[in-house]
C-alpha cells in the first residue's frame, strides 16, 4: 500500500470512479443572458409597443420611433447581459485559481506534486502541515489536527489518528503534523461536491424586480387608458365636433368607409403613440447602466457583485447574519502580552529585564509547541503555537527538548523536557490549583501564591474576550508542586474597521446577528466590543439553546437575538428561512461549505474572499477583503442605486406626464402635431438614454445610511415621487398648453406663414424644461447643487444637450422644423422654462413645513 498507485492503475482508477474535478454548473453564455433579460417587466412593455406598431401600423409605419424602441431594448439588454456576464467571467476565474492547488501523492514508490484535479479514488496522499486536504478519505498513518470548520463550522481543532476519528474532508486544512490518506471520494463524489450540487434551487426574485414589476403593471395600466382616451377623443372631434354636430354629417362620414377607416387608422396610431410615450424605455436601460457601473466601483472597495440585482437588494436588508471571525475581527490569533504570576504585563518578552526569567518565559512560550520559527514567520503547528512563535519575534529553534507531547483537546496541554526542566502550557483550570510555587520577575522561585486573586484576574481577562493559558514547569516531572511561570493572553482582534461598520449599519436600521463557533464569553465580549451588544435588551444564547426551541419561540426573540454562541451551519439556515417569514429582507455572511445553503436562501449571500468555491458559487457578493466594513458599502452602493433609480423615474415620468397631456390635449386646441416625429426622437434621447447615463452616476452618501430599510412590499413609486410627478408635470403641461393656446405667448415671437419661430420656441421650451425639472428631480433638498460636483457625469451631460439644442435651434432646419431665435426670444423662451424651478421649490417648502420625512 505505501508504494502507491501505478500509472496503469490511475488510469483504471479515472476510468471507473472519475476525476478530481468538481463539475461546476455550466454558466450561461452571452446571447442566453441577453434573451433572459427580455423578461425584465419593462422591457416587455416595449416588446407588446414594437409589436403593435409593426403589425398594425405598416401603412404609416414610424421608423424613427420604432427604431428608437429597439435600441432602448437592445441597449437595456446588452448593458445587463455584457455586465453579468463579466462579472461571471471574474468568479469562473477565481475558481480557476483554485484548481491549480496542487497536493503531495505516493506514486510508484515515489512522494510527486499533482494538481488536485488529477487524484483518483486509493490514490494515497502525504498530509503535513499548511496542506488542503484535496479529497476525501480516511488516514491510515500518522497524526494530524485539522481546521474542518469550512465543514462542520466549528472553529477549534480536531485530531486525527490511524486508530479513531480518522475520516479526512475535501477543503479542510492540516494545521500540524502529517500523516498518510487513503482517498476514498473524488471530485463531485465528495461532501464538498454533493453540497454543490445541492445548490440547484431557484433564486427568489430581488425586492427590485418585484417592484418594478408593480410599477410595469401601472404604467402599463396608465397607457392604455390614455391610448383609449386619446382613440376616442380624436374620433368625437373628427366625427362629431368638426361637423357642428350635425346628426346628418355624422351618418354621411360614418357611411364613407374609406374616409372613416383612415380617422381609425390614424386615431390608432396616436394611441399606440401614447403607450410608447407613456412606457420610460430608458428605465430597464438605467437600472443596468447604475448597477453596472456601481459594480465596477464596488470591485475597487473589495466587493466582487457576481449578480447585478444583488446590489440593489443588498441596500434592503434589514437584518444581517455575520460570522465573526475573519469578518468582525481579522481571522488569526495573536498574543496580546504575558502575565506573570505578580501581574506584570509584558508586551515583548525579549524586553524582561532578567536574562533569568526571559529565558524561562520563553522555553515556555515555544519550546512545547509544534511550530518551528524562521524569521519571516512561524511554520507549521496550529494557530496557538504560531501566535507564540510570532510573539516570540527570535529563532529558538536551537533548543533541544528530549521528549514532547503535542497538544490534544482531551488532554488540553502540551508538554516537553528542555535541559533537565518539564515545561507544560494548557488550560488554566488544570494546573493552577497544583501550583505551590511561582517565578518572580527576576526568575527566583518563590512560594506564598494567592490562586484566589489569579482566578479572579483571569475571569476578568475571559470577560474581555481574552483566552487565557498557563505556562508551568516542574523540576521533578511530575504534575504536582509545580511552578507558577504566567498567563498566556491569546485573542483573535477585533478590525477597527468593524466597529464603524457595526455602528453604521445599526444606523441604517439594520440587525447585525454575530453567529459563531466560539464560547459564549469569547462572543458577548466581541459583541460587545464591536456594539452588536449595546443593550440590556440584546439576546445572546447557544445554538443548543436554539435546537431545543420551537419555530414559533425562535420568530418571538428574533428581534431582540444579537449572538448566537457555538453555532452550526444549519443554524445559519434555519435562521435565514425564519427571519424571511417574518418578513425580513436577509443578509448572509458566510465562507464553509455548509455555509452554502444559507447563503443560497438568504436574499443577498455574502461570501468571504478567503473561503471555500462552493460558498462563493452559492453568493451574490464576494467580501474579497473578508471585512465587515466592506459589507456596509454594499449596503450603502445598494442603497445609492434605488435612489438614482427613483430620481430617474421622477423625471422621466414628469415629462411623460407632460407629452401625453399634449398628446390628448394638442388636438382640441387645433395643435395636432405640436412636436415632431424627429423632435419626439430628439426628447426620446433625453429622457431615456441621456438622463439614464445621468442619474446612473449619483455619489453614494452617507446620509442613506441613518435611512431606515426599504420593507419588501413598499413600492417603487412613494407618495413624494407621485407628489412631484404630478405636481411638476402638471405644471410643465399647462405652462406649454397656455404658451400653444394664449395669444399673449404668441405675440412674444416673430410671426410667420408657418409659425416656425413659435414652434421652434415651443420645442426648445420643451427641452428646457425637461432640462430644469431634471435638477428638481435630481434632490428633494432646497439646494439644488447640493452634492452635484460628485456627479460631474450629470453636468457633462446637462451641457452636453444644451449645446446640441443650440444646434438645433439655429442649424436643425426642416429637417427638425426650427429656424433661429433672437436673443430676445431665446431669453423669454429660458425664463418661461426656468419657471418650472421656482414653483418645485414652492412645493418643496410647503412639504418641509408640514411634512418631517420627505424624499425619495
Amino acid at each position: 500500500m505505501r508504494k502507491g498507485l501505478s500509472k496503469e492503475e490511475v488510469l483504471e482508477s479515472r476510468k471507473k470512479y472519475g476525476t478530481n474535478q468538481i463539475v461546476y454548473e455550466k454558466k450561461n453564455s452571452f446571447i442566453k443572458l441577453l434573451i433572459e433579460s427580455l423578461g425584465d417587466p419593462i422591457i416587455r412593455i416595449l416588446l407588446i409597443a414594437l409589436g403593435i406598431k409593426i403589425v398594425f401600423l405598416m401603412k404609416n409605419f414610424d421608423w424613427y420611433e420604432t427604431i428608437g424602441i429597439v435600441v432602448a431594448i437592445f441597449l437595456a439588454s446588452f448593458i445587463s447581459s455584457i455586465s453579468e456576464y463579466g462579472s461571471e467571467k471574474s468568479f469562473i476565474r477565481m475558481q480557476e485559481e483554485a484548481s491549480k492547488l496542487k497536493c503531495k501523492v505516493l506514486r510508484e514508490d515515489k512522494i510527486i506534486e499533482i494538481p488536485i484535479n488529477d487524484v483518483v479514488v486509493s490514490d494515497i496522499i502525504y498530509l503535513s502541515s499548511g496542506d488542503r486536504v484535496p479529497a476525501d478519505g480516511r488516514l491510515f498513518d500518522g497524526r494530524i489536527s485539522v481546521d474542518e470548520s469550512v465543514i462542520n463550522g466549528e472553529s477549534k481543532e480536531s485530531h486525527k489518528n490511524a486508530y479513531s476519528n480518522n475520516m479526512l474532508y475535501r477543503g479542510t486544512v492540516v494545521v500540524s503534523d502529517y500523516g498518510y490518506m487513503k482517498v476514498d471520494a473524488v471530485g463531485s463524489s465528495t461532501t464538498y461536491g454533493k453540497i454543490y450540487k445541492s445548490l440547484s434551487d431557484k433564486t427568489l426574485d430581488s425586492p427590485l424586480k418585484l417592484r418594478l414589476r408593480k410599477l410595469a403593471t401601472i404604467i402599463s395600466r396608465i397607457g392604455y387608458i390614455g391610448a383609449f382616451l386619446v382613440f376616442f377623443s380624436y374620433l368625437f372631434k373628427v366625427i362629431v365636433m368638426n361637423n357642428n354636430f350635425d346628426s346628418n354629417l355624422i351618418l354621411s362620414m360614418l357611411h364613407n368607409f374609406p374616409l372613416l377607416s383612415s380617422h381609425v387608422l390614424y386615431a390608432l396610431t396616436l394611441s399606440v403613440t401614447i403607450i410608447v410615450v407613456a412606457v420610460p424605455e430608458g428605465l430597464p436601460m438605467m437600472i443596468t447602466l447604475v448597477l453596472a457601473s456601481n459594480m465596477r466601483k464596488m470591485l475597487k472597495s473589495s466587493v466582487l457583485v457576481r449578480k447585478l440585482i444583488g446590489i440593489e437588494t443588498a441596500g434592503n436588508i434589514n437584518v444581517l447574519f455575520t460570522d465573526k471571525t475573519g469578518t468582525l475581527t481579522y481571522g488569526s490569533l495573536s498574543v496580546d502580552k504575558f502575565i506573570d504570576a505578580s501581574f506584570n504585563e509584558y508586551y515583548d518578552v525579549n524586553k524582561i529585564g532578567s536574562n533569568k526569567f526571559k529565558d524561562i518565559v520563553i522555553k515556555s512560550l515555544i519550546c512545547n509547541n509544534s511550530s518551528l520559527y524562521k524569521k519571516n514567520g512561524s511554520i507549521g503547528g496550529n494557530s496557538t503555537d504560531r501566535a507564540l512563535c510570532n510573539f516570540v519575534k527570535s529563532d529558538y529553534t536551537s533548543m533541544k527538548r528530549t521528549s514532547f507531547i503535542p497538544f490534544d483537546s482531551k488532554r488540553k496541554y502540551s508538554s516537553c523536557v528542555c535541559d533537565g526542566v518539564k515545561y507544560i502550557k494548557g488550560a488554566y483550570e488544570l494546573f493552577l490549583s497544583k501550583c505551590s510555587f511561582f517565578y518572580n520577575k527576576y526568575g527566583v522561585k518563590c512560594s506564598l501564591l494567592n490562586k484566589e486573586k489569579i482566578e479572579k484576574k483571569i475571569m476578568l481577562y475571559e470577560n474581555l474576550g481574552y483566552r487565557v493559558l498557563i505556562c508551568v514547569c516542574s523540576e521533578s516531572f511530575e504534575l504536582k508542586d509545580l511552578i507558577l511561570v504566567g498567563f498566556i493572553l491569546i485573542k483573535d482582534e477585533v478590525r477597527k474597521e468593524s466597529i464603524e461598520g457595526v455602528s453604521l449599519v445599526k444606523s441604517a436600521g439594520i440587525t447585525p446577528i454575530m453567529i459563531t463557533g466560539d464560547n459564549m464569553e469569547t462572543a458577548i465580549a466581541i459583541g460587545k466590543e464591536t456594539g452588536i451588544l449595546s443593550s440590556s435588551r440584546d439576546v445572546a444564547i447557544s445554538s443548543e439553546e436554539i435546537r431545543g426551541m420551537s419555530d414559533e419561540r425562535v420568530k418571538d426573540i428574533l428581534p431582540s437575538l444579537r449572538i448566537v454562541a457555538r453555532a452550526l451551519p444549519e443554524d445559519k439556515l434555519r435562521l435565514v428561512k425564519l427571519s424571511q417569514e417574518l418578513g425580513n429582507i436577509v443578509g448572509m455572511t458566510g465562507d464553509g461549505i455548509n455555509d452554502a445553503s444559507a447563503l443560497k436562501m438568504a436574499d443577498v449571500g455574502f461570501a468571504m474572499g478567503s473561503g471555500t468555491e462552493v460558498a462563493k458559487e452559492a453568493s451574490d457578493i464576494i467580501i474579497l477583503d473578508d471585512n465587515f466594513f466592506s459589507i456596509t458599502k454594499a449596503i450603502l452602493f445598494g442603497r445609492t442605486i434605488f435612489k438614482s433609480i427613483r430620481k430617474f423615474i421622477i423625471f422621466q415620468l414628469t415629462m411623460n406626464l407632460c407629452a401625453i397631456s399634449l398628446s390628448i390635449v394638442g388636438p382640441f386646441i387645433g395643435v395636432d402635431t405640436p412636436i415632431t416625429v424627429i423632435q419626439m426622437l430628439w426628447i426620446n434621447m433625453i429622457m431615456d438614454t441621456f438622463a439614464g447615463i445621468a442619474f446612473s452616476y449619483e455619489t453614494p452618501r452617507l446620509e442613506y445610511m441613518k435611512e431606515l430599510p426599504k420593507t419588501k412590499d413598499e413600492p417603487i413609486m412613494n407618495s413624494y415621487m407621485l407628489g412631484e410627478i404630478l405636481f411638476s408635470g402638471t405644471y410643465s403641461s399647462l405652462l406649454c398648453i397656455m404658451f400653444l393656446k394664449l395669444p399673449f405667448f404668441r405675440l412674444m415671437f416673430r410671426s410667420s406663414n408657418n409659425n416656425i419661430y413659435f414652434m421652434t420656441a415651443f420645442f426648445a421650451l420643451f427641452i428646457f424644461i425637461g432640462i430644469f425639472n431634471a435638477f428638481n428631480a435630481r434632490t428633494s433638498r432646497l439646494n439644488l447643487f447640493s452634492n452635484l460636483i460628485k456627479n460631474p457625469i450629470f453636468l457633462l451631460i446637462i451641457l452636453f444637450i444644451i449645446a446640441i439644442q443650440i444646434l438645433l435651434i439655429y442649424f436643425g432646419g426642416p429637417i427638425f422644423r426650427t429656424s433661429g431665435l433672437t436673443i430676445k426670444e431665446f431669453i423669454i423662451m429660458i425664463f418661461l422654462s426656468f419657471s418650472v424651478i421656482p414653483i418645485d421649490l414652492f412645493r418643496k417648502i410647503v412639504l418641509k413645513k408640514y411634512k418631517k420625512n420627505m424624499g425619495v
